[in-house]
């Protein structure tokens, strides 16, 4: 927060209080949460005797502290305290910098060309990865390729973060690429353009005479449901017979994109969750037409959480859906955020969530239909057969 060159008086601060508690009501969300406000209550400071014994506090450590006040560290520690009280592990203060790598980790796109860049040992930067329908694959790039410069500057001394910033900031939205391939040195224009921040990947498996479809979600972005739309539709095109949806280790995200996934499968009609707080419940109910009849198995495990437990339940229970693997982690809160004018970020919870038949599974989890837990490795790099895939696989065929 902006440190003020005067100290402030009763008033101000009053002000100041109530902005801070009108940001908490109003706030927008992210990461899991509800996408949209629940407690529509708010104090008045004159007439709050907590507040104007918190504003009296703050005006008299402002004014007979022995010793210089980071004004704004201060007002921090508050809120930090305000948190800390209510002993929620979901309940937190985020500053700048997790903040940003909250929203930045749930950003559905990005301006880039399309590939993954890992740094090797030899301190190589070598494209591990290039997306389908991307720039990078229409001029050429191909996995493996050693990135040597990127517009005509050496990547000697790069980050992976630093070189990534050079594709993604170039003045224009043309970037020269010049690679390694064996020892023959490629230059491609590759024109930058908005992409999808990759959150899923697909694939047909066919077994006894079966195709069946597999869709791996790894995170609940701001553009989940466009990415799993689209390759639930590429899968339809090859007449798959069942449907595989993996969300091992997705930690969550939106719940509306959550719920718009659950609503490609489930019937109208039919409850996807109900959110539960301190006044009353709510139901959210399929509202579309479109639905499937097809199997669905869901992969899960021990880090599969809150928006994943989410869609796992609607499917199990409103659609008949199998859940194959571990047990889910169990996180049945839902959290809202608000921004603070210095750039930090408060996350609290606001209501607790249910399955379609009522229950809360946080601090529980969600438990698989078929439960299949994965052989651990005996050796570095070892490969470890994908037992959970090939039980759903299995399930799926018969």
């Amino acid at each position: 927060m902006k440190k003020e060159s005067k100290k402030p008086t009763f008033k101000l601060w009053e002000v100041i209080v109530i902005s801070i508690i009108s940001s908490l009501i109003m706030s927008l969300g992210t990461g899991y949460i509800a996408y949209r406000n629940i407690n529509n209550g708010k104090q008045n400071t004159s007439n709050n005797k907590n507040l104007q014994e918190f504003v009296k506090s703050y005006n008299q450590i402002l004014d007979n502290y022995y010793d210089n006040i980071d004004e704004a560290a201060l007002v921090d520690a508050a809120i930090k305290g305000m948190l800390n009280y209510l002993g929620d592990p979901y309940t937190t203060y985020l500053n700048e910098s997790s903040k940003s790598y909250l929203t930045s980790s749930l950003t559905g796109t990005y301006e880039g060309i399309g590939v993954l860049i890992t740094k090797t040992e030899n301190d190589e930067f070598e494209i591990t990865t290039v997306y389908d329908d991307t720039p990078a694959k229409e001029a050429g790039i191909m996995p493996g390729d050693k990135i040597i410069k990127i517009n005509d500057e050496a990547t000697d001394g790069q980050t992976s973060s630093s070189l990534g910033a050079l594709i993604k900031e170039s003045k224009d939205s043309n970037v020269k690429i010049t690679v390694k391939r064996g020892e023959e040195e490629l230059t491609f224009n590759v024109t930058r353009k908005t992409l999808y921040n990759p959150a899923v990947s697909s694939k047909i498996i066919q077994q006894n005479e079966k195709n069946i479809g597999y869709i791996e979600l790894t995170k609940f972005s701001d553009t989940a449901y466009e990415q799993f739309n689209k390759e639930l539709q590429k899968l339809e095109a090859s007449k798959i017979d069942s449907l595989i949806i993996d969300v091992r280790n997705n930690t969550g995200g939106y719940l509306n994109e959550a719920t718009k996934i659950a609503e490609l499968f489930i019937e109208k009609g039919k409850t996807i969750y109900s959110l539960e707080n301190k006044t009353k419940t709510e139901v959210t109910k399929d509202e579309t037409e479109e639905h499937r009849t097809y199997k669905v198995a869901i992969l899960m495990n021990e880090s599969s959480a809150s928006a994943s437990e989410v869609l796992a339940s609607a499917l199990k229970y409103s659609y008949n859906a199998t859940l194959v693997g571990t047990k889910s982690y169990g996180k049945g809160k839902v959290q809202q955020t608000s921004n603070l004018s210095d750039g930090s970020m408060i996350k609290y919870t606001t209501a607790r969530w249910l399955t379609p038949e009522g229950n809360c599974i946080d601090g529980i989890g969600l438990t698989p239909d078929i439960e299949n837990s994965l052989p651990e490795a005996t050796e570095e790099n070892q490969v470890v057969e994908d037992t959970q895939l090939n039980a759903a696989t299995q399930f799926l065929s018969n």
